[in-house]
């Protein structure tokens, strides 16, 4: 088999100084010698990139002088819900010099983003009469948080989407702030509950009530506001900006009353207060709280739900009892992240207790490592599965945000189910429909990746793709090693090297690896001498631009005995979703960047350990673009 030198990175980039080591195998494709054309061609192209002086291109916001820009206001706080400003880069100076094409590259291809301005939390979505619904916050007016109304979708397959006229304003006295997030509920008799939190004229916050005017209207086109709004005010004790973003009801054991949970807190400590009705209009509130934990703050967002422990299906929100954990997540308003742990529900005593107090709600498992707020789920009853949707805020500078016109999409929706295998976490997967996207491939199998390697892929579209990777790596090295600790966070990225590992995949590099954003495994042996695995994503060395986030995110993950280490990416141009190990651990990553866009944008494998030899195969898909477009209501 022919074979070639491992990658130069010391002279390429700021990368792992990669020392002399055995050549690496390349990978065994349907075109050999295509391949074989390509990393030549590879090689010589490496050369002239050295050597040749770079053109400038055509510039969109000339800022290569540094020009100061006034800092960002803040944005949210002051109307009681968290910063919706970046705010490590909200001001100060755009040191970088963009171009339309850069910024242009940046707007996805497949994930759910309006044609333009500001959006942020996905708010009650649901499926009716043969269509998905998605509502979501959203300003009308700009790229910047403000005005927020409750923009509207629908898709038959949550993939390919149809833009609706809004579906609620901000145009009564309890809302003349913002229709904020909330949840929607199906009864049995077909009707549809809307409770979402209004934010009064004089910054309150309160709970409303909203449903169609017309339910024969599959579109769900218009919604009343009821005239007994606002249903909910703050409970004594409860501060006049911390009460919002209520649940979906659930059904009260006697199934006579309707039950929900509204985050806030008290102090420091995240709380979940639950209310019970009959109609929706009249509330009771119940004692104590379904949970709470000390320093975690304001819990925005609050998601309550059911998952089967024995079947792959999802659960309706009112499903209790054998067999079942209860899901409790809450959005920590502290830290913007969202977090999650597994659960019992006693109905009687309105409590839930989580399995493991140590992963309790704000101080244990995340649904992502990544970029990934105020998520939402729902039961989808024609498929008989949860799904769920979370935000990717932008982690650049305002203005260029306002430069690009837009800010913010919504995640790939993932499938939830319980990991029968741990135990002790969920398994999020993007649904299968995305899978509809996908066009040619290409594979390569058993890939030898030595230690020092880095072996380019000849693939198409590496801005919008699928990837499946699995790793296997030598049993008795891992037993071999010292032991030793790791954090993702604090690693300085894959540059620095490990007898096991890093290895993974390398998305959005350039040719020259002067950008490039590599997903990858660690395995750091435990001091008790078990192999403790952390699944990271590196922004590091993601962009040339010094104006947009770059950090390294991640997490442990478990891997069970004789599975090897696997990941799927879904690259769609500025957004990177990472799913490790079936989705145990998922990574959402925003990237920006400058050489690594359209053709010139490459895909690696890659091994930087110093230790561990790793076989790899790994198939990628070209994405198509969904289409997403205004729904032709004049052909109604």
């Amino acid at each position: 088999m022919a074979t070639a030198q491992p990658y130069d990175v010391e002279g390429a980039a700021s990368y792992a100084p990669i020392p002399a080591a055995p050549a690496a195998e390349q990978p065994r494709t349907k075109n050999l010698f295509a391949y074989i054309l390509f990393s030549s061609f590879f090689l010589i192209s490496l050369v002239l990139l050295i050597i040749k002086q770079e053109q400038q291109p055509e510039l969109i916001n000339d800022t290569s002088s540094s020009t100061p820009l006034s800092p960002a206001p803040s944005r949210g706080v002051a109307q009681g819900v968290s910063e919706k400003v970046f705010r490590q880069l909200s001001g100060g100076n755009l040191s970088f010099a963009w171009t339309n094409v850069m910024l242009t590259w940046q707007r996805t291809a497949y994930h759910f983003q309006p044609e333009k301005n500001w959006i942020n939390d996905p708010n009650g979505p649901l499926y009716y009469n043969g269509w998905y619904h998605l509502f979501y916050q959203y300003n009308p007016d700009s790229a910047i948080w403000g005005n927020i109304t409750w923009a509207h979708a629908i898709s038959k397959d949550l993939i390919h989407w149809l833009h609706l006229p809004f579906a609620m304003v901000p145009d009564q006295w309890y809302d003349i702030n913002g229709v904020w997030t909330g949840s929607a509920t199906i009864l049995p008799d077909g009707r549809i509950m809307m409770i979402y939190t209004g934010d009064t004229y004089d910054v309150v916050q309160v709970q409303c009530l909203a449903y169609p005017a017309n339910l024969s209207d599959p579109l769900l086109l218009k919604w009343v506001k009821d005239p007994s709004n606002p249903v909910l005010f703050p409970p004594p004790g409860i501060g006049p900006k911390d009460f919002r973003d209520p649940t979906t009801a659930w059904l009260s054991p006697d199934g006579d009353k309707w039950r929900i949970t509204i985050g806030s807190k008290i102090g420091k400590t995240g709380i979940s207060l639950n209310y019970e009705t009959k109609d929706f209009i009249k509330y009771d509130l119940m004692d104590g709280f379904l949970h709470q934990v000390p320093g975690t703050g304001m819990w925005e967002c609050v998601d309550f739900y059911p998952v089967s422990m024995v079947g792959q299906n999802g659960l309706d929100t009112s499903v209790n009892g054998p067999g079942i954990k209860h899901v409790l997540k809450a959005s920590l308003d502290d830290d913007k992240n969202d977090y999650y742990a597994l659960g019992t529900y006693d109905p009687i005593k309105n409590k839930w207790t989580p399995d493991d107090p140590e992963l309790d709600v704000g101080i244990g498992l995340r649904y992502d490592y990544g970029k990934y707020y105020a998520s939402k789920t729902f039961y989808d009853q024609h498929k008989k599965r949860r799904i769920l949707w979370g935000w990717i805020r932008e982690t650049d500078a305002e203005s260029l945000d306002l430069l690009k016109g837009w800010a913010g999409v919504q995640s790939i929706p993932r499938s939830i189910v319980f990991d029968k295998k741990t135990g002790n976490n969920i398994l999020q997967w993007p649904v299968e429909e995305v899978e509809s996207l996908r066009s040619s491939s290409v594979e390569f199998k058993d890939v030898t990746l030595v230690p020092g390697s880095i072996i380019p892929l000849e693939v198409h579209s590496p801005s919008q793709a699928d990837i499946v990777v699995s790793f296997d790596i030598d049993k008795k090295t891992i037993e071999e090693a010292a032991n030793m600790s790791y954090d993702c966070s604090k690693s300085g990225g894959a540059v620095n090297r490990g007898p096991l590992g890093p290895f993974g995949i390398i998305v959005l590099g350039d040719e020259t690896l002067s950008e490039l954003t590599p997903i990858y495994f660690y395995i750091a042996k435990a001091y008790n001498g078990k192999p403790d695995t952390h699944f990271c994503a590196d922004e590091l060395r993601s962009s040339k631009a010094s104006d947009v986030e770059k950090i390294v995110y991640g997490s442990t993950v478990p891997v069970v005995e004789g599975e090897k280490y696997t990941i799927r990416s879904l690259v769609d141009h500025s957004i990177v979703e990472s799913f490790a190990q079936g989705g145990r651990s998922v990574i959402t990553s925003r990237i920006y960047p400058t050489k690594a866009i359209n053709d010139a944008a490459r895909i690696f494998l890659f091994n930087n350990a110093t230790k561990a030899k790793v076989t790899a195969s790994i198939k990628i898909w070209k994405m198509d673009t969904a289409d997403i477009h205004p729904f032709p209501l004049d052909q109604i």
